[in-house]
């Protein structure tokens, strides 16, 4: 049972991974379409975020800083859910369901980000 459940150290960064890439091959269609209108430079904001769903991923499978970019990932899913995914959740109506399902992925993610941070990770440098 352990060996089947270690595997989630090796399967809980491929998600950030891919969207990390995404966000930079994707990144006007994302800006015009996820960014909120009050954000300026929306299209910066896209990049910045695939920058840091790709760095926490890497930092996870080398094992490198990878307690501070579990930390900073979390806080990062957070703000999505809060500042992008629950205006959506609010305003009700169609739209609804799919802000929903984007706000609670994002905030069991920001969740399981603790947990690794906590319990996983390797490189206690610069977080104790």
């Amino acid at each position: 049972m352990n060996t089947f459940l270690s595997l989630g150290r090796w399967l809980f960064p491929v998600p950030f991974v891919v969207f990390g890439l995404v966000h930079f091959t994707n990144a006007q269609a994302m800006a015009d379409s996820i960014v909120p209108a009050y954000m300026p430079a929306k299209i910066a904001w896209v990049y910045l975020s695939g920058v840091g769903l790709l760095g926490a991923g890497v930092s996870m499978y080398l094992g490198k800083y990878d307690k501070l970019a579990t930390t900073l990932l979390a806080i990062m899913l957070l703000l999505f859910a809060l500042m992008v995914h629950l205006p959506g959740v609010m305003a009700g109506g169609e739209a609804m369901q799919g802000a929903m399902s984007s706000f609670l992925k994002d905030l069991g993610l920001a969740a399981a980000s603790m947990m690794y941070a906590l319990h996983q990770a390797r490189d206690h440098a610069i977080i104790g």
